[in-house]
């Protein structure tokens, strides 16, 4: 039974459970979650992640999440089938593969637990990126024409990025391959695990703040999942270290209101073609 809901990221990630084929599910993708040719990577693996969420009851949260990209999505209908591979007390975990029309677009591994239960001890160096203000930031308004057009899922975000880091819109990069700034959803949603999937894979690419505009497809992400996000704001960074050999690695982290470390990820991308 598939659950209306307000929300476009909850309809986007929606599932139905098929009726003659148990661990396999039934998902629309939809052409509002497009960037560049294909439909991203972090709401991919956020429908992956709900359907092995569906699976595993006792463990309704992703703790470590991995996909890997074989080929793009395109907006339609898509199939989503899952193994379970281990049940433990702590965690669960599984396998999960979309396809549509027979190929397979992601491969999934994940680990699933109870975010609700790691509220103990924390203990980090990690600090919070700083940033201005979100109404000092630069909202999706202001962000060149071009870079909308092939983005369809920008006007579903609030997103304001930190000055500091938009250069490269004004032709202007700084070289350092870093974008940070502010994000929620448009029509308000809160945040959740699953959302953060989405917020994982959400910025511009950081190649953009390396000259090198074009959209970057993703090899493979992971994301490692901290706590339960405080509802509100999110501020999210991402960066680079290394660019080589055609690719190039993107790190993100995931702060949430109350200032915690709620996201953390790692993707392996393709440099974009000029």
């Amino acid at each position: 039974m598939t659950t209306e809901t307000r929300s476009e990221f909850d309809r986007g990630i929606a599932l139905t459970r098929h009726p003659d084929e148990a661990g396999r599910y039934d998902a629309e993708l939809d052409a509002g979650w497009q960037i560049g040719g294909g439909v991203n990577g972090g709401l991919l693996l956020a429908v992956a992640g709900h359907a092995l969420s569906l699976e595993h009851a006792e463990h309704p949260d992703p703790v470590s999440i991995s996909g890997y990209y074989l080929s793009a999505s395109t907006p339609g209908p898509a199939t989503v089938r899952t193994e379970v591979l281990r049940t433990g007390r702590g965690l669960s975990t599984g396998t999960a593969s979309l396809s549509q029309d027979g190929v397979e677009r992601l491969r999934v591994v994940a680990s699933h637990g109870d975010l609700s239960a790691a509220d103990g001890e924390v203990r980090t160096s990690a600090t919070p990126p700083q940033l201005p203000p979100p109404d000092q930031c630069i909202g999706v308004e202001h962000a060149p024409k071009q870079l909308v057009e092939q983005a369809a899922l920008l006007e579903r975000f609030d997103l304001r990025l930190d000055p500091a880091t938009v250069g490269w819109a004004l032709g202007q990069p700084s070289g350092q391959g870093r974008i940070q700034g502010w994000f929620r959803l448009r029509d308000g949603r809160e945040p959740d695990p699953l959302l953060l999937l989405l917020v994982a894979d959400a910025l511009p690419p950081v190649t953009f703040d390396l000259g090198m505009p074009g959209w970057a497809p993703t090899v493979e992400l992971t994301v490692h999942l901290r706590a339960k996000p405080a509802p509100g704001w999110l501020r999210v960074v991402h960066a680079t270290r290394n660019l080589a050999g055609g690719y190039f690695e993107e790190d993100a982290e995931v702060w949430d209101e109350a200032g915690r470390l709620v996201a953390q990820s790692r993707q392996l991308a393709r440099v974009p073609r000029g």
